[in-house]
Parts: C-alpha cells; sequence; structure tokens
C-alpha cells in the first residue's frame, strides 16, 4: 500500500489468519488509530463490522450511504479492536463522520473501563 490509511476510513481487510474467536476472513474494517501512527509506522488499529446486528452494548450501529459505501447496515465490533499491518488492508470502502469515530472511540472506552 502507497498511500496510508487514515483515520475514520473502511477499508475490505483480510484478517486471516485468526486464533479462536477472533473476527475472521475478508470483512470491512474501520481505521481507529490515529493519522500519526498510520503514516509513521505500517500498522494500523481497527475494529472490524459485521453485518449481523446483534446489537451488543458498546457497538456502533453504521446504517449504509453514500459516504461509507456500505453494502449493508453493519455494527462495529469495538470488543474486536485489532493492530494489524496495514498490507492486510485491501482496497478502500468508504468512510465514516467524525461523529460515528468519536462514539466509536469512547465505546472502546467502555469496552476498555468494564
Amino acid at each position: 500500500m502507497t498511500k496510508f490509511p487514515r483515520q475514520q476510513e473502511i477499508y475490505w481487510a483480510n484478517l486471516d489468519p485468526v486464533t479462536g474467536s477472533e473476527q475472521e476472513g475478508k470483512r470491512p474494517v474501520v481505521i481507529v488509530s490515529g493519522d500519526t501512527l498510520n503514516q509513521s509506522l505500517p500498522i494500523c488499529i481497527v475494529c472490524p463490522l459485521s453485518t449481523r446486528i446483534k446489537q451488543f452494548q458498546n457497538c456502533t450501529l453504521l446504517k449504509k450511504n453514500k459516504t461509507n459505501k456500505l453494502s449493508a447496515d453493519s455494527e462495529v465490533l469495538t470488543f474486536q479492536i485489532r493492530t494489524i499491518s496495514s498490507n492486510r488492508l485491501e482496497k478502500k470502502i468508504g468512510i465514516i463522520t467524525k461523529e460515528e469515530h468519536k462514539d466509536i472511540v469512547q465505546k472502546i472506552g467502555m469496552v476498555l473501563t468494564y
């Protein structure tokens, strides 16, 4: 990847191989790490998305729209946050709003607190 991923962007990512109950396969992820980290290191911090909406507490619902370019409404799995190599990112899909990113970060904080 020549251009670094930016915070709030959604990408297709290959999360395999995995262990245990980690989210697996090729799936959309949202970049939650800051642009300084994303530009400085060959890694980024992401949260995977799932179209299986289970309304988990502390997950953010993203409604599909022209900006995020998701094919279906998706849940941001904040409890599955992980650091991945930028090489796992395959193609940019779209972007989320600053408000949605703020909500995701707040819910990650709750996951880390309780």
